[in-house]
């Protein structure tokens, strides 16, 4: 019965570290399609103010959103390590998400990762789209809840 506890703690999973604001995030890298640079992001008449618009990506047509907005922070300002992180969520899914930079990519296991207590903070908290926070070395990386980013419940 202990070799089955140890081999769930030794499950680890790599994670893209990104800046947005001064603070580090990690994006799940299974989910992660491809990393592009900043281009022309075509606005898109009445949508949700976080969805910025559209690129054509290789001849793909795919939405990007801001993560900054989406979470409550100031608005983006780009810079030349401004990068659109394009996700895959199913076959034919995928979505383009603004960060800041691209800083790394890290390996974390079960036994690095503390859960956040979602009851603890109040609906408009940044921490709502938060599921962990990773410890690399003496850096935390709070982990993005991809699914509550791209859900469609507004933060008002």
């Amino acid at each position: 019965m202990a070799e089955v506890i140890e081999t769930t703690e030794d499950i680890r999973k790599q994670y893209i570290v990104v800046k947005i604001g001064s603070e580090q995030y990690g994006i799940d890298i299974s989910y992660v399609d491809t990393i592009v640079r900043m281009q022309k992001i075509t606005r898109v008449p009445k949508v949700q103010t976080y969805f910025k618009g559209i690129i054509n990506l290789r001849g793909e047509i795919v939405p990007v959103m801001s993560v900054r907005t989406k979470m409550g922070l100031e608005d983006d300002v780009f810079t030349n390590a401004s990068r659109i992180i394009i996700l895959k969520f199913e076959q034919q899914s995928s979505l383009g998400i603004i960060v800041d930079e691209v800083k790394e990519v890290v390996t974390l296991g079960n036994n690095q990762i503390d859960k956040v207590d979602k009851n603890v903070y109040n609906s408009k908290d940044t921490k709502d789209f938060i599921n962990g926070v990773g410890k690399n070395g003496e850096e935390l990386i709070s982990l993005l809840d991809l699914g509550a980013i791209i859900g469609e419940k507004e933060n008002e």
